[in-house]
């Protein structure tokens, strides 16, 4: 039987690790009983190359972890005391468990799987990918532009990666096919979308890396926006660029596949004039045509007038702010010029030293206790006229009257630079108004009801975690319940076309019961997935500790001489390597505890750091022999299309990834501006 070249290459790199095994391993130690600290460390850097190993067998990665992890712990309390060492590796069993159940930034985990699953079931995607593919019909590779922008969309709303490539494939690889377009773009195109949601937030990945790093989830989420929305840019620019440069890649959409069909009232306005604006308008005068119906098909076609006549007020707003003016009358300056009349300072001009020695006295009192001042009938007295501060006089009536109300401080001048943003707007306005003919005015539409409700969900998440309005946990709770009423809403709407009324109602409770029990399930599965995979990990680095496998790790790696540049490429080749024969779980819960310690030392941010690796781990999902977002793809797609054919064409995205990590690293800004923003 012949072997495919997939499984020759996971053969052989198992073999190499095996002999490093069977070479350094403490065979001496073992036979004579006695373990020293050297073969100690040998036993953890065998355990890693094991579970390695393991891993790649198709064993479970949680409870091979844990299974490992007691192993070696068990052999190394055996090595410091045999009678002890059963009971020990079981209370270290017993409180890292523990410790991962009392984690509470896992709890978001299941929030936010179960929102993504709703989604997922809401029957949104398919009409988000149709009015995209529409709008951008005259874009080169336009159905592949529309494929990556609706798995970045997608992905702000899942972060599933297996459901997004897995309905991407039900969705676009056929339409690709049909329209002739590469197989290999159209592949690419889908498994390097749908990976995207690795990266832009709401990520599990940036959950996991945050409890393993203890770096805050907020601002993890916060610096992988600008990343992630990069990297999808960068996506498109490359189909653009490739397409227009060899168009039979992907041949532009025919004249018919263009057109969208009119409603009646759109048919009707049409013979008057070939403008949405013009032709709505003129139809408010005509008294034949239903007025609630044009004027709302109106209003409509003025929101994107609307949307940026908001946007050109707030920002003048911003600009023009009067500066606030901090009334500093009254304050003396620390250290002033502050002087004591002669009963209280022996002589003029600063404090003075204490007359006794021995430190602060107490204030001289009478029965030990603070004395009321003194007064007269059960009255304050006055004090005297002569000890008002001069520079304080006391206001009387006609100062009073004299004095002007308080002013308002006026606007500042607007600046340069919001007038030309007002040009840019102003002809943006007219351009649209100009541009915006019946069948914009239907894939507008259409965008509106596909990508509107799910944008304002995403605002409401990731805007409540970025700035500081909620935990991530409240926020997935809310994304939850959103992904509830979108589910709701699109079933509702899918049921009154085939029944009316009371019929619609009761098939939309059936569906979304269904909706909410699969959706359950899955959630469950996959947060117990997690949640395990924490328990292993946890068992696993402590054993990797007791061993000594991080010190031999981190004196071999400060041996090296790095310069902190040097260490970041080591780091991030090791992971993209890593992501080979690995998937991004393994990597965050084996490996992250190795690097995390060594950070510090090379004064490295962990939240920059996670940045990297987050972008880093797109590898995990791309690159052969375990690039899992190539079989979700081969599961869906049609006989023809072979994983070799799969792998060539994620090939070019993998390159991009790699241009991506070099300039994040070179422009850091991109990943950490954002999260300073709410705290400055």
């Amino acid at each position: 039987m012949k072997i495919r070249k997939e499984l020759w290459f996971g053969f052989a790199l198992m073999a190499i690790i095996l002999v490093f095994v069977v070479i350094y391993t403490p065979w001496a130690g073992f036979v004579d009983g006695h373990l020293d600290r050297k073969d100690l460390g040998a036993l953890g850097l065998l355990m890693l190359a094991l579970i390695v190993v393991a891993i790649m067998l198709g064993f479970p990665t949680a409870f091979t972890l844990m299974g490992m992890g007691v192993f070696f712990g068990w052999l190394a309390y055996w090595s410091v005391n045999p009678a002890l060492a059963t009971q020990q590796i079981l209370d270290l069993m017993v409180q890292r468990a523990y410790s991962v159940m009392s984690n509470d930034v896992l709890i978001a985990v299941p929030l936010f799987v179960f929102m993504g699953y709703l989604v997922e079931r809401a029957n949104l995607i398919e009409m988000l990918f149709k009015s995209l593919h529409l709008s951008m019909a005259r874009l080169p590779g336009a159905l592949a532009v529309a494929t990556i922008v609706t798995c970045a969309i997608f992905a702000t709303a899942t972060g599933i990666v297996g459901a997004v490539v897995t309905l991407m494939g039900l969705l676009a690889l056929p339409a690709m096919l049909r329209a002739g377009y590469n197989v290999k773009l159209a592949a690419g195109s889908i498994t390097a979308g749908g990976c995207l949601g690795i990266l832009i937030p709401p990520s599990v990945l940036l959950i996991v890396y945050g409890a393993t790093a203890g770096v805050s989830v907020v601002k993890l989420y916060a610096g992988a926006f600008f990343p992630g929305l990069m990297l999808a840019g960068l996506y498109i620019g490359y189909v653009i660029i490739l397409t227009k440069w060899k168009p039979h890649l992907a041949p532009a959409l025919s004249a018919s596949e263009r057109q969208v069909p009119l409603p009646p009232l759109a048919q009707t306005l049409s013979a008057r004039s070939s403008n949405a604006l013009a032709g709505l308008i003129g139809g408010l005068r005509d008294p034949a045509l239903p007025r609630g119906k044009v004027g709302s098909q109106l209003l409509v076609s003025l929101l994107p007038a609307i949307a940026i006549s908001a946007l050109l007020m707030s920002m003048y707003g911003a600009a023009t702010a009067p500066t606030a003016a901090v009334d500093t009358t009254g304050l003396e300056q620390a250290g002033g010029s502050y002087s004591f009349s002669s009963d209280q300072a022996g002589e003029p001009g600063g404090l003075q030293a204490p007359q006794e020695a021995g430190g602060l006295q107490e204030p001289p009192q009478e029965g030990g206790a603070l004395q009321e001042p003194p007064t007269e009938a059960g009255m304050v007295k006055e004090p005297p006229a002569g000890a008002v501060s001069e520079s304080a006089p006391a206001p009387t009536a006609g100062d009073a009257a004299q004095q002007p109300p308080e002013a308002v401080a006026d606007r500042a001048p607007a600046p340069t630079w919001f007038w030309v943003v007002f040009a840019l707007g102003l002809s943006s306005v007219l351009l649209i108004s100009w541009l915006m003919n019946w069948q914009r005015l239907e894939i507008f539409k259409m965008l509106l009801a596909s990508f509107f409700p799910l944008a304002v969900m995403i605002m409401a998440v990731l805007g409540s975690i970025v700035f500081g309005l909620a935990t991530p946990t409240e926020a997935a709770a809310v994304g939850a319940l959103g992904g509830l009423v979108l589910a709701g809403f699109y079933r509702y709407s899918a049921a009154r076309q085939r029944a009316a009324g009371g019929a619609a109602v009761m098939a939309t409770v059936k569906d979304l019961g269904g909706i909410i029990k699969e959706s359950s399930f899955l959630t469950a599965k996959t947060s117990a997935m997690v949640c395990w995979l924490f328990v292993g990990s946890s068992i696993f680095s402590a054993s990797f500790a007791l061993l000594g496998g991080q010190d031999i790790v981190e004196q071999w790696v400060l041996s090296l001489g790095l310069t902190p540049f040097q260490f970041m490429v080591l780091a991030q080749f090791i992971i993209f390597i890593l992501g080979w024969p690995l998937e991004w779980t393994e990597i965050i819960v084996i490996f992250m505890p190795i690097f995390i310690p060594l950070l510090p030392k090379f004064g490295v941010d962990p939240l920059f750091f996670g940045l990297l690796v987050a972008l880093n781990l797109q590898t995990a999902f791309l690159s052969p022999p375990v690039a899992m977002a190539a079989f979700y793809l081969k599961g869906v797609s049609p006989p023809h299309v072979t994983l070799n054919q799969i792998f060539l064409g994620m090939m070019p995205f993998m390159g991009i990834q790699v241009i991506a990590l070099v300039l994040l690293y070179t422009f850091p800004g991109i990943g950490l501006w954002l999260p300073e923003l709410p705290y400055k």
